[in-house]
């Protein structure tokens, strides 16, 4: 965390990320009951992004000034366009609590893609071992996904694989395109274009010549709207601002509860069974990404290294100043 980031907010971001993205699996369930899943992702991140964007204009002249546009659209189409759409797109053929499992495995593609295409450090062996172990419940959840849902098929299983990779990478390349104080801007300008991305997915999906607005339940256009201002606006300008001040690793924990809240949800309201298999393969990732974020704590400087007064006062018996 940097000295800029208060820990209020940290926490308070970090809730909304936890919190509500855990509930917007449910939403999205409900969307795609009357909804064609890259139209209800496209609209929705469109009119959040359009929202935010007159927001914006109300306090400033030039929400995008300082902005990388390439690079912020980039980070939409690979987040809220692939990342998130995918994903949409793949719940029509895997139960909501199921999907956010593999999403559980975010924190280990970042860390893969961190030290593949980023800071290029070889993780530590708890980190391999992490790996290990949660690619291990993703590949035991996905060869037995059609005991979980009927009408599962493989290529629902890859979209989600690719909808983890796209985010991880848009996630990583915020950092070097965004300013810290332009996080706002960015954030509307990456649901924008991740928004435009999904309505272009359409075509070749040829949603529209399926869709009925007559048959759009009011469900369904709830739960759009509570996509639009909390799982859109609040939820992901509580990520972009983490990202911008806090490492990738520790805000890809959200996906850690993300799976549990889902689970549950999926299994309360909708009637989704939860069965043994789910189970272990839930503990198997969650257990992974644990040990690959799980980080000992710092040992003790080296005494003679400490300046003369400080190793004087340490002698003295006088306390350790705090350096966290």
């Amino acid at each position: 965390m940097t000295d800029q980031a208060p820990l209020p907010r940290v926490l308070a971001c970090f809730a909304g990320i936890y919190l509500i993205w855990g509930t917007t699996f449910l939403g999205i369930a409900f969307v795609l009951r009357s909804l064609p899943p890259f139209i209800g992702g496209g609209v929705r991140f469109v009119l959040a992004g359009l929202i935010m964007y007159l927001w914006l204009r109300l306090r400033e002249r030039r929400p995008f000034a300082g902005l990388n546009l390439a690079g912020g659209a980039l980070c939409g189409v690979l987040m809220s366009g692939m990342g998130n759409g995918f994903v949409v797109w793949a719940q029509q053929g895997l139960p909501s609590g199921i999907a956010a499992l593999f999403v559980g495995a975010m924190p280990v593609i970042i860390l893969l893609e961190d030290w593949l295409f980023f800071a290029r450090r070889r993780p530590q062996l708890q980190a391999i071992l992490g790996v290990t172990v949660g690619f291990a419940g993703v590949a035991l959840l996905s060869a037995h996904t059609r005991s979980l849902a009927l009408t599962a098929r493989p290529i629902y299983v890859a979209a989600v694989f690719v909808a983890g990779i796209a985010w991880g990478f848009g996630t990583l390349l915020q950092r070097r395109y965004v300013p810290a104080d332009r996080v706002q801007g960015f954030t509307s300008l990456q649901m924008l274009a991740g928004g435009l991305f999904q309505l272009l997915m359409t075509l070749p999906d040829r949603e529209w010549q399926r869709f009925q607005p007559s048959a759009i339940t009011p469900a369904s256009l709830l739960a759009l709207a509570y996509l639009v201002a909390f799982g859109s606006i609040v939820a992901v300008n509580c990520y972009s601002w983490l990202v911008a001040h806090v490492p990738a690793q520790k805000v890809a924990t959200y996906a850690l509860v993300n799976p549990i809240i889902a689970l549950a949800l999926g299994a309360a309201v909708l009637g989704e069974r939860v069965t043994p298999l789910a189970i272990l393969s839930a503990t198997l990732v969650l257990l992974g990404v644990a040990l690959v974020l799980y980080r000992r704590p710092r040992p003790a400087a080296h005494v003679g290294r400490l300046p003369r007064a400080r190793l004087a006062g340490i002698k003295r018996g006088s306390p350790e100043p705090f350096d966290g």
